[in-house]
């Protein structure tokens, strides 16, 4: 079943490819994950080209932006030639292989720099002091932000689930619960 062909399956792949603007990913392919997401079956690239009525050039550098990410896989069909390709249905998991990507592709540089600015920044006189600290705070608050983040990928999904469910609730069993420091790093 074609679900372009259902009014509100239309409507979630629209609002996927808008979002995915926000988002800084690509409407076609921001689409093109919404209809695979939506699929009941593999689909090859003709048809998702049909059915979102996308050339062909944008359907495959879609297919290969969304299979670097991680969440659309290629399948093979008996008796058929043409690739065809599924969407991840695991929210979860769809999920962190997002963030693992996007960490790899926007996190790390953007540490790898701060590093090195921090580094040669170090000891300059000739420089404001109050830039030398606040490029070395970033630094360490992203370097801590992707530890934590490296961290909870471990955690069980079951575990992270129940965090989420706990939300807010959850500070009452960290000790200094009710203080409100300005920031992570006493700015």
């Amino acid at each position: 079943m074609n679900p372009m062909n259902i009014p509100e399956a239309q409507a979630f792949i629209l609002h996927w490819g808008e979002m995915g603007t926000h988002w800084g990913v690509n409407r076609s392919v921001s689409q093109i994950h919404a209809l695979l997401y939506l699929s009941d079956r593999p689909l090859h690239a003709e048809e998702i080209c049909e059915m979102l009525t996308l050339a062909r050039s944008n359907v495959s550098t879609g297919l290969k932006e969304l299979q670097a990410y991680g969440i659309v896989r290629r399948q093979h069909m008996p008796q058929d030639r043409r690739d065809h390709f599924v969407a991840e249905s695991d929210l979860w998991e769809m999920l962190m292989r997002i963030s693992a990507e996007r960490k790899k592709r926007e996190i790390e540089p953007t540490i790898a720099t701060l590093a090195e600015l921090t580094a040669k920044l170090e000891g300059r006189k000739d420089v404001p002091a109050h830039i030398q600290q606040r490029i070395g705070r970033m630094h360490e608050f992203i370097g801590t932000l992707s530890r934590w983040y490296d961290d909870i990928r471990s955690v069980p999904k079951p575990t992270l689930v129940a965090l989420m469910k706990l939300g807010s609730r959850v500070a009452r069993f960290i000790p200094g619960k009710g203080k409100n420091p300005s920031t992570p790093t006493g700015e």
